[in-house]
């Protein structure tokens, strides 16, 4: 057999058979380039450690140092080379230095691991991402509380089911999602502080015999504290799928409102008119105004679900500590990062833009018996039935106003009375919207006035 029928066994791609294919499937330069900078961010504060403790002389650390950062810089003009058969990004900047300073190059790995310092690397890279998602949720939650603050008041229909229920204020529908994205916010925190320890100086699993200071790297890497445990500081993926957690809820959230926005800026709603920075138009219908930022935010949900099922799948069987399995981390964490960044600027960027068409949500607010439960709620409060009763007596003046193809407020005082006698011309102080919602003054309620408290406390909360 020839080599090259040989070959065609592998698969067209490769052109030199089982080696190609070793080094394609080992190979993770691809991807894992995007974390340079934490990559020398890591090893110059190894080298400086080192040089700290004795273990490498001033000079080489020196010299460590200044050829890091041409490496570094050399990476961010565009003008670094990187090589597959140097397999990862550790072994092409360590080659790289090795080119520009010779010898001492040899010396930083002393006292670590590829190991250790992909986990480090890996770490800083998804702290920089939680600071960026922190960054995006603030921003959100600011253009929520304008949009809040400026409809404090406005009446609107609040739905179950997708099914009228009550009226509410278009303040107090954007302050559910502030208190949504808040959770998201503190998810965010949580997580960064709980992943804030550095494995660096776990070397493969076992530590090192080298007198290296752990506590000066994690210090210089903006650690809270060394990981306690060796073994596990080199196994442990637990940040990146709690990353993952974090951005799944959070784009759930973020679909969530998506499908809020595609529904409320239709022609059958018209509650909302997204701008046209996050719309399009379409390509045989000139009437169209497509709100296709908001379908994709709502469409980026399964991707990023999908990351973080992946990964769970990836971790779930391995013993400790390190397995080549995990180099299959970072794709699956980039493209999420990647994806929840972009969604939260965009849906940012709509909340900001979008207008709330105030007179389409107040004819709403009003349609569909919104104010029945008010009614019920005047029966009991004022005539002293049993909830059950007015729930009764209500459920019949809807039907008898449906059957005239009217609204409550419509029926004649006449009319009330036919269902039960004891209804005075008070109950129409309750069935207006605007009277609805002004009652609604419980903790947390729909009442402008609670908005109002509601928006003032997140603002003293974010400072």
């Amino acid at each position: 057999m020839t080599d090259t029928t040989s070959n065609q066994m592998w698969g067209g791609r490769f052109a030199a058979g089982p080696d190609a294919i070793m080094e394609a499937i080992n190979a993770s330069i691809g991807f894992d380039q995007r974390m340079a900078a934490q990559d020398i961010a890591g090893s110059r504060a190894h080298a400086a450690m080192l040089a700290a403790t004795g273990v490498i002389t001033d000079s080489d650390a020196k010299a460590i140092r200044e050829g890091l950062l041409t490496v570094l810089s050399e990476i961010e003009a565009g003008d670094f080379t990187f090589s597959t058969a140097l397999e990862d990004i550790h072994m092409n900047v360590e080659a790289r230095l090795k080119e520009i300073i010779g010898e001492p190059a040899g010396r930083l790995h002393t006292g670590r691991s590829r190991n250790d310092q992909v986990a480090t690397d890996f770490k800083l890279w998804v702290r920089d991402q939680l600071d960026a998602a922190e960054s995006g949720l603030l921003a959100l939650i600011s253009a929520l509380l304008s949009q809040a603050e400026a409809g404090a008041d406005w009446v609107m229909p609040g739905f179950t089911h997708l099914q009228t229920a009550q009226p509410v204020t278009w303040g107090h529908h954007m302050m559910a999602y502030v208190e949504m994205f808040g959770r998201d916010l503190s998810r965010v925190r949580d997580a960064r502080a709980r992943m804030n320890e550095s494995p660096l100086g776990a070397a493969a699993l076992a530590g090192t015999s080298f007198p290296i200071d752990r506590d000066m790297t994690a210090k210089a890497l903006g650690f809270d504290r060394p990981a306690a445990n060796s073994l596990d500081a080199v196994s442990d993926r637990d940040f990146a799928l709690e990353f993952l957690s974090t951005a799944s809820i959070c784009a759930m959230h973020l679909s969530r409102f998506a499908e809020e926005l595609v529904i409320w800026s239709s022609a059958q709603f018209r509650f909302v008119t997204l701008s046209d920075r996050f719309s399009t138009g379409s390509s045989i219908m000139p009437q169209k105004k497509n709100p296709d930022a908001a379908e994709l935010i709502r469409a980026k949900v399964g991707r990023i679900f999908g990351a973080n099922t992946a990964l769970m799948m990836v971790m779930k069987g391995l013993p400790l500590t390190y397995s080549k399995d995990m180099q299959e981390d970072k794709e699956q964490v980039f493209d999420a990062a990647d994806n929840w960044m972009l969604a939260l600027a965009a849906m940012e960027g709509m909340v900001r833009d979008m207008t709330a068409n105030r007179d389409s949500l107040a004819a709403a607010a009003g349609s569909g018996f919104s104010t029945a439960t008010d009614l019920a709620d005047w029966l009991v409060r004022v005539l002293g039935l049993p909830f059950r009763d007015a729930h009764h007596v209500t459920g019949t003046l809807v039907a008898r106003a449906e059957s005239r193809g009217c609204d409550l407020p419509d029926l004649s005082l006449a009319e009330m009375q036919e269902v039960h006698g004891d209804i005075t011309q008070d109950v129409y102080s309750v069935l207006g919207v605007e009277n609805s919602i002004n009652s609604r003054t419980s903790y947390g309620g729909t009442a402008p006035v609670q908005v109002r408290a509601q928006v003032q406390r997140w603002k003293d909360i974010l400072g």
